[in-house]
């Protein structure tokens, strides 16, 4: 070791200021050459320049003094000045000095001083400030040297003055050309053509420049500036491309509202802006508003251009029309970071495309993921119809003036309830629901709409952030809750008006005729007078689940009672629910009770497929599924099944046609098997995928109870037998991302649109729910190009667009029936949320999306004729209030079609045909014929065109054959006719399903649905008539909020109760 020390060298003494002046005398026997780097700065000019580099406000003060000498030597040859010496010294008075050739010295010195000055300031004017700078400075500079030098050159002549030769300058430059002033001097008329020549050369570079410049600026959109962003309020709206659509949804949504109008919208896309949106912005209304700038989101240069730290709220919108929607996410989450790091206080508004790329953006103020929000409405669409159609009219802004001028009764009624929207206000501030504080949240919900039309739906509570939707008659109302409810209009915009309420005494009694017709009585206690008794038990049916009618003609049995809704909830009677018992154990045989226990558990999955999931309480497999038994078509070592009919489902099945299993298709599972859904209900779930899906969804699906998967498509018809189409419930088609761009934009829907429409003809008693990426492609769903009534609404929907509706699609019968759906529709809702910041909160809780404790979800329950006895809405609201805590926000209606004729009822014969044609004897027959004629032509496209014209020849014919011959053609005729396009794909169904070796039983080929139309009427009011087969839309309590913290010992006790009563809560 100490031989190791001595070899090392001894370090080099450490440098001090004296070294480096003096130098290290211990090192000069070295061989070290020492090198000087940067020689040429140490010169004097070298280090002056580095000076001015690094000091802006030194060399600004420089460049400002030369400026002003040149400037003050221009205006001292002005003023003569210069002549004051010439007193002095008389030689120097025929001495020219072109002094005023300083101007062009002092437009270079002003060009550096303005450079000098924006890095002084650390600002960056424009290129077109600079531009314009230096045409204007060329410009006058110019003028200035053809005044002095005209004014100088013509002493000999005319001796003009400054004035006299600036308004030759400016005749001359003009090209007017008076000629009242002219050079007369050989030199001034060489002086002024070598001005010209200088001026049609400098001039035009100049010019066009300028336009480039000008030009540029209008592609890019310019700035938008402090001074602006400081005094006036705006957004900012980030967009990889911006469309027309997109546009327009936007501007329409975010100017709805009225405190908005004064905001401005500042557009911030990378791309050029298109025709269509310049010529929209070019419109007065919006011009003034909206600002286009083209620039990146990831550059702080356009950030700073749109003032992004100044915003009031930053929109950060996905692609949706890209075929590689990761890559799109991709680009959002860096804008959302971008936007964050240079503007942290800016709140952002961000929507995704996957739920797996939902945990970036954890960090934004609200985010919309598209994949999450439309499996959960298309899976709600099975079991609550048109959930989608509720959803789109709540999150749209609407006066509810829609349809309000067409002849149509449901037309005028949908119209006017879609402009229902949900709004907040704190109790203690409100006229609505002041009074009610202390009071059960059942109490205020039912009283509130019996007195105002109003629907309390949830509250919130000032300590918390959780809202809740219907906590239930338990949930006391504080005076600082802030509660959220249903209406046309917020009730700071209502006004109020005291009516005094007479009662009548005089009450006409009348019988009972049916279920169109009831009891006075009955109006008085929709009105709010309700019986005192209130525990009559003889009015309940001992052996049904429904409320008895009394006897026809029974003058002494007294019709049933509605409960009141109680003030404060009595524990007594609420109907309380255990986590593990199920609403439908009851009705279960013991056999299928042991075996469905042993089968199905409650509890939270054990796998998701991404982060960020909410976790929702399900109905589970004890163990999971192996995934070859999961492969419905594939026959295993665990079963020998190959198509969906051998595995004899007691429900009917859900198809869900999708291109790959994506991780959002994991949000159309939950929902159908969340814990609150009766075991019994539970529908078998089949995933018809394009593409094979991948282990991880597999494992997250294999803990759910009849879920399977088939490759296949919806094209190959094969395919849709194997999976059981023909017993289905509803077959759910979802837009393909590999079809969502296309090169003419509406064109992307066109795969889907023709596929649906294929199985709509094959498969026409189907329930058939598809998403489409345009909202516009709605009007050619269940398409049929001559049907009278489609084409009054297509007139209807362009009289609604002109007079500038954001629904004008909303009266399409697939639109409101809940049959067609598009994401875009849903774009309102992030945009709605700038204003109401609980929208996206409340409408995932309405889809299931999250799950908060006590609070209620979704459902929904159909009016049969054992309930119509009930007659009206208030006194439905009333009744769910008061027995099962459920508040109703509206009604799903089915009637039935007027003004055309479905498919399936063409079954006229010939004869009647012919007698209808012929006979115009009495005039009803005459009309007859008219309309079955216009029928035929219009409303029956089936019908071959060929076919009819056959027809009409043999009817001609008809009276000149025989007896066997005329016979013999009204024979062909009727087979002619019986041999419709409709069967002839029944048919070919039936054909296939023997080739596959299918049973045919249970293929209803001429059951279909055409003949009616559904629509939703969100909020009633309440003397609304109930109507057969109306369903009600219901957000039920949360069954786990009446669980009993303190008595496990009523746990037996409390499932026999709700065994007894399990079927109320879903009928009445």
């Amino acid at each position: 070791m100490v031989d190791l020390e001595s070899e090392v060298p001894p370090l080099p003494p450490r440098y001090r200021f004296r070294d480096l002046l003096l130098g290290d005398q211990g090192w000069q026997n070295d061989d070290r050459v020492q090198v000087e780097f940067y020689m040429n700065e140490n010169t004097f000019k070298e280090r002056l320049k580095l000076f001015f580099i690094k000091n802006q406000r030194s060399s600004l003060r420089i460049r400002l003094f030369n400026f002003s000498l040149k400037l003050l030597s221009c205006l001292l040859y002005i003023i003569r000045f210069w002549f004051v010496f010439q007193i002095f010294w008389p030689s120097l008075r025929n001495l020219f000095v072109p002094v005023f050739l300083n101007c062009w010295l002092a437009k270079h010195a002003l060009e550096n001083m303005i450079n000098d000055l924006h890095r002084a300031i650390q600002r960056t004017q424009s290129a077109m400030f600079n531009q314009v700078l230096i045409l204007i400075s060329t410009l006058l500079c110019l003028i200035f040297t053809c005044i002095c030098g005209i004014q100088h050159l013509e002493r000999i002549g005319k001796k003009l003055n400054l004035f006299d030769s600036l308004y030759f300058c400016i005749v001359t430059f003009s090209t007017v050309g008076f000629g009242d002033v002219t050079p007369e001097t050989w030199s001034s008329k060489l002086f002024v053509v070598a001005m010209i020549c200088v001026a049609l050369v400098v001039l035009p570079i100049q010019f066009e420049q300028l336009a480039y410049l000008w030009m540029e600026r209008q592609k890019s959109g310019g700035n938008y500036s402090r001074h602006r962003a400081q005094t006036e309020k705006h957004v900012v709206l980030c967009v990889s491309s911006l469309k027309i659509d997109l546009l327009m949804d936007f501007l329409n949504e975010f100017y709805a509202h009225p405190r908005l109008q004064d905001y401005y919208v500042v557009i911030l896309c990378p791309t050029e802006m298109d025709v269509q949106v310049r010529r929209v912005l070019q419109i007065p209304m919006w011009s003034q508003r909206v600002i286009y700038l083209q620039g990146s989101a990831l550059k702080d240069q356009d950030l700073l251009r749109a003032k992004m730290d100044d915003a009031e709220a930053c929109f950060i919108l996905s692609s949706r029309c890209e075929v590689d929607r990761t890559s799109s996410d991709h680009q959002t989450i860096l804008r959302a970071w971008a936007v964050k790091d240079f503007a942290p206080n800016c709140p952002l508004y961000v929507q995704i495309l996957k739920p797996e790329n939902k945990f970036h953006i954890k960090f934004a103020d609200h985010v919309v993921c598209e994949e999450e929000f439309k499996y959960a409405m298309l899976a709600l669409n099975c079991i609550c119809p048109a959930t989608s159609t509720l959803i789109t009219l709540l999150v749209h802004t609407s006066r509810g003036q829609e349809g309000q001028q067409s002849p149509e009764q449901w037309q005028k009624m949908y119209g006017r309830c879609s402009g229902n929207e949900v709004y907040h206000i704190v109790l203690e501030e409100s006229t609505f629901f002041a009074e009610y504080e202390g009071k059960s949240f059942t109490y205020a919900s039912f009283h509130a709409h019996k007195k105002f039309g109003v629907c309390l739906i949830g509250v919130r509570r000032e300590d918390n952030k959780n809202i809740l939707l219907n906590p239930g008659p338990r949930y006391i109302m504080n005076a600082t809750d802030i509660c959220f409810y249903i209406n046309i209009t917020k009730e700071e915009n209502s006004a109020f008006k005291n009516q005094d309420q007479q009662k009548k005494s005089n009450v006409s009694r009348s019988f009972y005729h049916g279920p169109s017709r009831l009891p006075v009585h009955s109006i008085i206690a929709s009105m709010g007078t309700v019986a005192i008794d209130l525990q009559d038990t003889s009015c309940r049916s001992t052996s049904g689940p429904t409320l008895s009618l009394p006897t026809e003609g029974s003058k002494e049995i007294r019709r049933p009672s509605i409960a009141p809704v109680l003030e404060v909830a009595d524990t007594s009677s609420i109907q309380t629910c255990d986590l593990l018992s199920d609403q439908s154990e009851d009705e279960t045989t013991p056999d299928e009770e042991i075996s469905s226990n042993l089968e199905y558990a409650k509890g939270y999955p054990p796998y998701s497929p991404y982060i960020g999931s909410s976790p929702t309480f399900c109905h589970l497999l004890h163990e999971k599924v192996p995934f070859c038994c999961l492969r419905l078509d594939k026959s295993c070592q665990h079963n020998y099944y190959e198509d969906a009919k051998a595995y004899g489902f007691k429900n009917k099945l859900i198809i869900v046609a999708a291109e790959t299993a994506g991780n959002g298709l994991y949000n159309f599972i939950v929902p159908l098997r969340a814990y609150y859904r009766p075991k019994k209900e539970l529908n078998p779930i089949v995933l018809l995928l394009d593409n094979p899906p991948d282990m991880h969804f597999l494992d997250a699906i294999c803990w759910f109870p009849m879920v399977y998967y088939m490759v296949g498509s919806i094209d190959n018809l094969d395919d849709l037998l194997r999976c059981g189409v023909t017993f289905a419930a509803n077959m759910v088609v979802v837009d393909k991302e590999s079809t969502m761009s296309a090169e003419e934009d509406y064109m992307a829907d066109a795969k889907t649109i023709v596929n649906v429409q294929t199985l709509f003809r094959l498969f026409s008693s189907l329930s058939i729910i598809t998403e489409l990426t345009h909202p516009a492609n709605m009007r050619f769903m269940q398409f049929r190009a001559k049907d009278c009534y489609s084409l009054a609404l297509s007139k209807l929907e362009k009289k609604e667009r002109e007079k500038g509706s954001n629904l004008a699609f909303m009266f399409r019968l697939p639109f409101a029936a809940g049959r067609v759906f598009s994401i875009s529709m849903l774009d309102t809702l992030l945009y709605q949320s700038f204003v109401k910041d609980y929208m996206i909160s409340i409408t995932r809780l309405l889809l299931g999306l999250d799950t908060t404790p006590g609070s209620g979800f979704l459902c929904s329950m159909k009016i049969t004729e054992d309930d119509l006895w009930i007659r009206t809405y208030a006194r439905l609201y009333q009744k769910l209030c008061s027995s099962t805590g459920d508040v109703p926000i509206g009604i799903y209606r089915t009637e039935s079609q007027k003004l055309t004729t479905s498919e399936s009822q063409i079954s006229i014969s010939v004869e009647e045909w012919e007698d209808t044609k012929d006979s115009k004897e009495q005039s009803h027959h005459r009309s007859n014929h008219r309309n079955s004629t216009s029928s035929d032509q219009s409303d029956h496209p089936l019908l071959r065109r060929k076919s009819m014209q056959w027809a009409r020849r043999l009817s001609r014919k008809g009276p000149k054959h025989s007896g066997k011959t005329a016979e013999k053609i009204t024979q062909q005729r009727l087979n002619l006719y019986r041999r419709s396009e409709r069967q002839e794909l029944a048919e070919l169904v039936k054909n296939r399903m023997k080739h596959l070796g299918l049973s045919t039983v249970g293929y209803d080929e001429m059951n279909d649905h055409q003949s009616t139309l559904s629509y939703i009427l969100i909020n009633p009011s309440p003397d609304t008539r109930l109507e057969l087969n109306d369903v009600v839309y219901l957000i039920r309590p949360d069954p786990l909020a009446y669980l009993p913290n303190s008595e496990p010992s009523r746990k037996n006790s409390i499932c026999n109760a709700m065994g007894q009563d399990s079927r109320e809560e879903t009928q009445l």
